[in-house]
């Protein structure tokens, strides 16, 4: 996420909250994005460390375990400009120019002056993000996969430059040796099939094969993949979006909770304050007297009734509503109780961290030793490809 402000209920249901589910299921990695931040808001930096730091304290109170997620700042992880600039050595300037939000914030931001590298370049840093990693998944929702399969052609073309060692055809004949007589038929048959057949359970289990065998170094595991399907050796393996639900967190005036509409409800905001907006809220315009039947599906309050209220009161709200038995406030009332509950729960969190900053930053430098670690290997692999691994 980049740190842009204090975050609201629309960061925390897009996505914040779906992260706190992954990490029990994934080796996750989250960062403080502070080098985007930089992308449209160079001019003015005097809040970005401070606001780092509220970000980090807000993922904290939402429930990210760094004891089972990495958590760290990506300026702190020099690994990702480095991998950035290697990329942009090969990226076709025309791959930049057509993603779709390219234009789309350079519309919307008319006031900032984008005509920088850094913004047209965001996407290719995004990529170097993900790919220093080389992660299996990344999780998204259905607006940013155009991002991930920039990445994808990215890291294909990468392998396509670099992934043909000289002596690659004799360093597979050596690996599939060590896969021992019987795995290595297999290894051969199940490539043929794949090969000559395209048969997709043939790769799927030569895939499990490799996996699962101790004898191969890392190194030659990716060359038998890469031979496998008829490349070279993967040195930037293609990762896979990870769909994941974003609900339509709606705003206080009905339209898609942001900052820039002014319409948001912080995360970790004044209780007093929540009760107020929501009670004020926008509801149906066209129940204008509380006689008046309504209908909630046209009613931004509905809208979060389906992401805090159970079954019980949602049939409450549409029959009440429908037949005018309810007024908006009485609509409003379970809605607020459940709201300033989650809020207040985000700020006694929160406070044990900000009255304890030495704890989280010692979790971030933590954080930051554990992803560079990782990070540095992808680099080592990725200048020895591109001939720069000077000994």
């Amino acid at each position: 996420m980049r740190p842009t402000g204090t975050l609201h209920l629309g960061n925390y249901h897009g996505a914040l909250k779906n992260w706190t589910e992954l990490q029990y299921e994934y080796d996750c990695y989250f960062f403080v994005a502070d080098f985007h931040a930089l992308t449209t808001g160079y001019e003015d930096t005097r809040q970005i460390e401070a606001m780092v730091w509220q970000m980090v304290v807000d993922w904290l109170a939402a429930g990210l375990n760094p004891a089972v997620a990495t958590l760290f700042i990506q300026s702190r992880v020099p690994e990702h400009a480095e991998l950035h600039l290697l990329l942009s050595m090969i990226t076709p300037l025309g791959w930049l120019e057509r993603v779709p939000t390219y234009k789309d914030q350079q519309e919307q931001l008319k006031e900032k002056d984008l005509a920088t590298y850094g913004f047209l370049g965001y996407p290719l840093l995004q990529s170097a993000d993900i790919l220093v990693y080389r992660p299996m998944y990344v999780p998204v929702g259905e607006d940013q996969v155009a991002h991930v399969e920039i990445t994808r052609e990215i890291a294909r073309r990468f392998n396509f430059i670099y992934g043909r060692e000289p002596d690659f055809e004799a360093k597979v004949e050596r690996a599939v040796k060590n896969l021992g007589a019987k795995n290595a038929a297999l290894y051969s048959e199940l490539r043929r099939r794949f090969q000559e057949q395209g048969d997709d359970d043939a790769i799927d289990r030569a895939h499990r094969l490799l996996e699962g065998n101790s004898r191969l170094t890392l190194a030659d595991r990716e060359r038998l993949l890469g031979y496998l399907e008829g490349s070279g050796r993967t040195i930037l393996p293609e990762p896979d979006v990870l769909l994941t639900a974003t609900p339509k967190v709606t705003g206080l005036d009905g339209r898609k909770m942001s900052k820039s509409y002014g319409n948001t409800i912080g995360l970790r905001e004044d209780p007093d304050s929540v009760a107020a907006k929501l009670r004020t809220m926008q509801t149906d315009p066209a129940r204008v007297r509380r006689t008046d039947p309504g209908d909630p599906d046209k009613c931004p309050v509905w809208d979060l009734h389906k992401l805090y209220s159970g079954d019980d009161v949602q049939a409450w709200v549409q029959q009440g509503c429908r037949s005018a038995g309810i007024g908006c406030l009485e609509c409003k009332k379970p809605l607020i109780e459940k709201v300033v509950e989650e809020v207040t729960g985000m700020r006694q969190r929160a406070q044990e961290y900000e009255d304890n900053p030495e704890l989280v930053r010692g979790i971030i430098a933590e954080g930051c030793e554990k992803a560079r670690t990782v990070a540095s290997q992808t680099l080592d692999d990725v200048k020895q490809a591109m001939g720069l691994a000077y000994r």
